[in-house]
């Protein structure tokens, strides 16, 4: 179809799929931005007074001319199309209208009903394209009584149990550390998004995928609903410990901390072999899982033997130990991961030249495909670049249309 440099590369998984993309911030867009990865064509619809705000969002890349492009905004529309069309106007529903037609799917995270009292929403362009998949993200989905409320990650994470169950004992909760509401939806709606796809290839019928980011919360609470449901037990923060196996957590070290999980019977007896204690792993007071974990027994005797092996070691000391064996991680920073020689090893950090604005290196795809690799490393496109392009080789719009809708504000 369309070829820019901002488009995806042919030959991916998804080439020749068409996906409309009327998204803002993250949950959205990532969506979208994992069909370009895979090779997809994304038309990226903003406001043309109202884009996306995260165009605006830190850190910035500058270019002598004093011009900046959001390094946020990049990382969550690279490889994409760029199109503005304002929906309140009957000409902007109109060619969004048409862009459907011609489309496979449409990804949108707006507030439930929102689309439709635009006369764009399912019902409307399933009219127009019997076999569009039709991918709604928002914060509490489509049906139920919170429907219509406004949400961020932040609602998820409250309402779908995971922050009442985050921090430290005996402390207030406390938020997970990232978009987890966010980016827990993006990745259901990509999988609804491409089961969805798979059954219009077969039948020729698009559907609804609905998805919620307080369900998608909920369904990351690992063991808590069930824990509820038979033992009438609520999950409540545990820190960095796991609740029914011992050691398994966050332990210091000589410059930092390493992550530990030696707590069945293989792993803690060729712990104690390589830290140079043997005799441990026949002691009769801790020789098996269930007598570690133990409360009384983990404080007096696991422990601290744990803390010996690591206090004086470094965590690079200890990998070099133990990591090939038993699970043993240094707990890293950014600036340490982004120089993790298996992080280069799996691509996952990936430049792209901004020309005047310079070089980003930002996360690369972890969808590693053998025959239809992701093409992550691509460029993300100014506000409105292919406008013209797009309605003309999609829409078959005249020149004169497209002055036409730019000259009333349309685009």
């Amino acid at each position: 179809m369309l070829v820019d440099g901002a488009t995806s590369k042919a030959g991916g998984a998804l080439s020749g799929i068409v996906v409309l993309d009327v998204t803002r911030v993250v949950a959205g867009p990532l969506c979208s931005m994992i069909l370009a990865d895979l090779g997809a064509t994304v038309i990226k619809v903003e406001h043309p007074a109202d884009p996306d705000y995260t165009r605006a969002f830190p850190p910035q890349l500058h270019a002598g001319d004093g011009t900046s492009f959001s390094a946020f905004f990049a990382q969550f529309n690279r490889g994409k199309l760029a199109i503005t069309l304002d929906l309140g106007t009957d000409d902007g529903k109109q060619v969004l209208r048409d862009l459907a037609a011609r489309a496979d799917v449409l990804v949108e995270n707006f507030r439930a009903g929102t689309m439709d009292r635009l006369g764009v929403g399912y019902d409307a362009l399933r009219e127009v394209n019997p076999r569009l998949v039709y991918t709604a993200v928002s914060g509490y989905g489509q049906t139920g009584p919170y429907r219509r409320r406004p949400a961020f990650d932040n609602s998820a994470q409250a309402t779908g149990g995971l922050w009442s169950m985050n921090g430290v004992p005996g402390q207030p909760p406390i938020r997970v550390g990232t978009i987890i509401g966010d980016l827990a939806a993006t990745f259901y709606a990509t999988i609804g998004t491409l089961a969805a796809l798979r059954h219009a290839e077969r039948t020729g019928q698009g559907q609804l995928v609905d998805i919620s980011q307080q369900d998608s919360v909920l369904s990351l609470t690992e063991n808590a609903v069930v824990t509820y449901t038979v033992d009438g037990k609520v999950a409540e923060p545990l820190g960095n410990q796991h609740p029914f196996v011992r050691p398994y957590g966050l332990f210091p070290c000589k410059d930092g901390h390493v992550f530990f999980g030696g707590y069945t019977d293989k792993f803690w007896r060729l712990s104690c072999e390589l830290f140079g204690e043997p005799e441990l792993a026949d002691d009769p007071e801790i020789d098996t899982m269930a007598k570690r974990f133990d409360e009384e027994t983990y404080r007096r005797r696991v422990e601290p033997v744990v803390q010996g092996w690591f206090e004086h070691r470094t965590k690079a000391e200890l990998e070099w130990i133990a990591a090939d064996v038993v699970p043993l991680s240094g707990v890293k920073d950014i600036a340490e991961v982004v120089e993790d020689p298996q992080i280069a090893a799996r691509d996952m950090i990936v430049d792209v030249d901004y020309g005047d604005f310079g070089r980003l290196s930002m996360v690369g795809s972890p969808l590693k495909l053998s025959e239809t690799p992701a093409a992550p490393a691509a460029l993300a496109p100014p506000l409105g670049a292919h406008t013209a392009e797009v309605l003309r080789l999609v829409c078959g719009a005249t020149a004169e249309r497209i002055e036409q809708l730019r000259g009333d504000g349309t685009i």
